[in-house]
């Protein structure tokens, strides 16, 4: 079984169960808590049915070239002009109610084009939602008898948090070994640009880079490592300014052989 397969397809004891939960029609059984102080702090609950994260809800590269599509993508991406400003018009409208919200005067000359700049830099922060992978990619991926590694390192990343909107920001290194085949070195850095500039988490951003270069061509083996300070950890609950989160994705040879990965950890912090 080819490695990245199996490692892209993998998924987590809670998403099976939420997928097999769906896919039947009966109640989900009810779970009581019997045992000393737990029976009477608990009260048993219907288990919520969540939509699968978008790395296993849809496909790698879609039939229109969008990579993991949202709900909405595609119809974002065939937007007309006029449909386009509707969208925005529509964002701002919900930044006034946020506004109001928080009891500010949307009225205000400080704040009265706000709604208006914020929708429209929302779309420029998720604008890899409506990029296509494809099209990205063009006619940049070359034949070469080149089998040693290659790296990318120290590539900016800014994206927003899926749970809380607000940035992450930092840099991820993109290492592979060739399989005959290479890619223009742009391209790196460009399709880390499209999957970071849409709502995300961190782990599943790492992945969804490796496994498309994985996909595009098909190496003996694909490295991405991240590190990120998250404005949701400084500017709000824990309130941690300076810790990072390091995440990575390893497949094929990287993932396989031990020496292999070290040389690409040794090359990255050098």
């Amino acid at each position: 079984m080819d490695t990245s397969e199996s490692h892209a397809s993998a998924t987590s004891p809670s998403q099976q169960r939420s997928r097999s939960s769906s896919s039947s029609s009966t109640a989900l059984p009810v779970v009581h808590h019997t045992r000393g102080l737990a029976a009477n702090m608990f009260h048993a609950h219907d288990v919520p049915i969540r939509t699968a994260s978008p790395f296993t809800a849809q496909d790698r590269v879609h039939i229109n070239g969008l990579s993991w599509p949202s709900k909405g993508a595609l119809e974002r991406k065939e937007d007309s002009p006029e449909e386009r400003a509707k969208r925005v018009e529509k964002i701002a409208g919900a930044v006034r109610m946020l506004l109001e919200g928080i009891g500010e005067d949307p009225e205000r000359e400080g704040l009265l084009k706000t709604p208006e700049r914020y929708a429209k830099a929302l779309m420029f922060f998720t604008k890899g939602y409506e990029e296509s992978l494809k099209e990205m990619i063009n006619d940049a991926v070359f034949e070469e008898d080149h089998d040693e590694m290659v790296i990318v390192k120290d590539i900016d990343i800014f994206s927003l948090c899926e749970h809380h909107l607000v940035p992450f920001t930092g840099k991820i290194h993109i290492g592979y070994i060739p399989n005959k085949r290479v890619l223009g070195l742009s391209k790196l850095a460009r399709i880390a640009e499209m999957f970071s500039r849409r709502l995300q988490v961190q782990e599943r951003l790492t992945k969804q880079v490796a496994v498309a270069l994985q996909e595009i061509l098909q190496p003996q083996g694909v490295a991405v490592t991240m590190e990120a300070s998250h404005m949701c950890m400084v500017m709000r609950g824990v309130q941690k300014p300076g810790s990072k989160t390091v995440t990575s994705c390893m497949l094929g040879v990287f993932r396989e052989d031990p020496k292999t990965r070290e040389e690409y950890l040794r090359l990255i912090n050098h």
